[in-house]
């Protein structure tokens, strides 16, 4: 943090009149792993830092990232080139209408460094659950730092650390089971009773598939194939700009013209999440409360949409989607799952999901992984890829019949660039009906 603090104590001093900046800065420091085969097939550690600088100056704006040495005199040097080089671009470009920046001096200070184990014992630990298995993995841990800084004062600082342990088990025909384990704190038995679960999944890999004619029947929904379809909810499903354009798939939620589930809350929590309390433009975050008993509340509201709509802003990306989703969890116990479900499909994983009808909230994605039919509360076959397609409408509106008591934390899996700090906090769904259409 202190590198940070100078450097934008440094800007602030070589600004010249009229001019402003926003830059904000993205650090980690991270172990990474990957398994095949249950063995380490690389290790190794990356530690990075980069700063996003924007200059803003009579309604224009110009933004360029540049990566950090740690060699305080280098990165002056650094941040002043890219200084020159904005300074040169501005008279180049026009005015942007929908430029809001935040006057307010506001502070924010986040730390979570809690103690992550030892690598050599998350080894020990993923060696010894995973003997016999094909396993294939990918172990990502580590603190992530996240910062910003205003010419007009503001400055938030966000650190913390968390661990990600995502896996697939193979079965020797080719299906495979997949799992995740992530959170703040490793817990032994935690990560053993998980990989337990997939050991008993991976066992029913081997009977012959089950293929069912297209048409509806009960289904349960784990955490992990919930969590695509919220996060496929995520593409504008909660954006300001898409409800003012009419291009939401909830705009009849927020014209009273359709209903989701009363057993349906779900809140941006920002408090104790893994990301910070502020965005990336410069505006405090809190948590919202998106969808409440099934009806529609609050919305993420971008500075762009704040001056295009004449919202107030509330902290939301530039994209206007979720960060750190989490749903209230019902009162349907996991030892009662299969018994409840009776005659039905239990849905581990789905992917390729997509709108077949966004006005209408109508998804549609194919069944993925450990995915089982049961029959009479048992467990009785794989089953063979199937494509579901339905309305969010009745998936989380009158076909909801349940959501678990417990809820499984995920974490980003993503890389891209950097480890990302995006989470979901889920319970699994109890469905009347899942419409497979082949």
């Amino acid at each position: 943090m202190a590198q940070f603090e100078a450097l934008s104590q440094w800007l602030r001093d070589a600004l010249t009149e009229g001019e402003d900046f926003c830059l904000g800065y993205s650090g980690e420091a991270s172990d990474f792993i990957r398994f095949n085969q249950a063995k380490v097939r690389q290790a190794g550690h990356v530690q990075q830092a980069s700063l996003d600088l924007q200059l803003i100056r009579d309604g224009r704006h110009a933004e360029l990232q540049l990566t950090l040495s740690g060699v305080p005199q280098l990165d002056r040097q650094r941040l002043g080139s890219a200084l020159e080089q904005l300074r040169q671009t501005l008279p180049l470009l026009q005015p942007d209408p929908y430029l809001l920046l935040n006057r307010d001096a506001w502070h924010s200070h986040s730390v979570q460094l809690q103690p992550l184990p030892d690598c050599a014992a998350v080894l020990e630990q993923i060696g010894r659950a995973a003997q016999g298995l094909d396993l294939v993995g990918f172990y990502a841990a580590g603190p992530i730092s996240r910062g910003f800084a205003s010419s007009a004062g503001a400055f938030g600082w966000h650190q913390a650390s968390s661990f990600n342990f995502d896996w697939s088990l193979f079965h020797a025909n080719g299906q495979a089971v997949k799992a995740q384990y992530a959170g703040q704190h490793w817990h032994a038995d935690a990560f053993a009773l998980r990989m337990q679960q997939a050991r008993a999944q991976l066992e029913y890999l081997g009977l012959p598939p089950r293929t069912l004619a297209p048409g509806g029947y009960r289904a349960y929904l784990a955490p992990a194939a919930l969590q695509e379809i919220v996060e496929l909810l995520g593409w504008g499903g909660f954006s300001a700009q898409a409800l003012a354009e009419k291009d939401s798939p909830l705009q009849r939620l927020h014209a009273g013209a359709a209903r989701l589930s009363p057993l349906l809350h779900l809140q941006e929590q920002v408090r104790d999440s893994l990301t910070p309390g502020f965005s990336s433009e410069g505006y405090p975050r809190r948590d919202l409360q998106l969808i409440n008993a099934g009806q529609p509340q609050e919305q993420l509201v971008s500075s762009r949409s704040a001056a295009e709509y004449g919202l107030p802003a509330n902290g939301a990306s530039p994209w206007e989607s979720p960060a750190s989703l989490v749903m209230a969890g019902g009162e349907l116990e996991q030892t009662e799952l299969l018994a409840r479900l009776g005659n039905g499909l239990y849905i581990g994983n789905l992917w390729y999901l997509n709108y077949s009808d966004r006005p209408a909230a109508r998804m549609t994605g194919m069944t993925r992984f450990a995915s089982f039919w049961v029959e009479d509360g048992q467990i009785q076959a794989p089953l063979a890829s199937m494509r579901f397609d339905d309305s969010l409408y009745d998936l989380l509106g009158s076909q909801l019949e349940g959501l678990t008591r417990e809820r499984e934390l995920s974490l980003s899996t993503s890389t891209y660039h950097q480890r990302h700090n995006g989470s979901t906090l889920l319970p699994g769904a109890l469905l009347s009906r899942l419409t497979l259409t082949l």
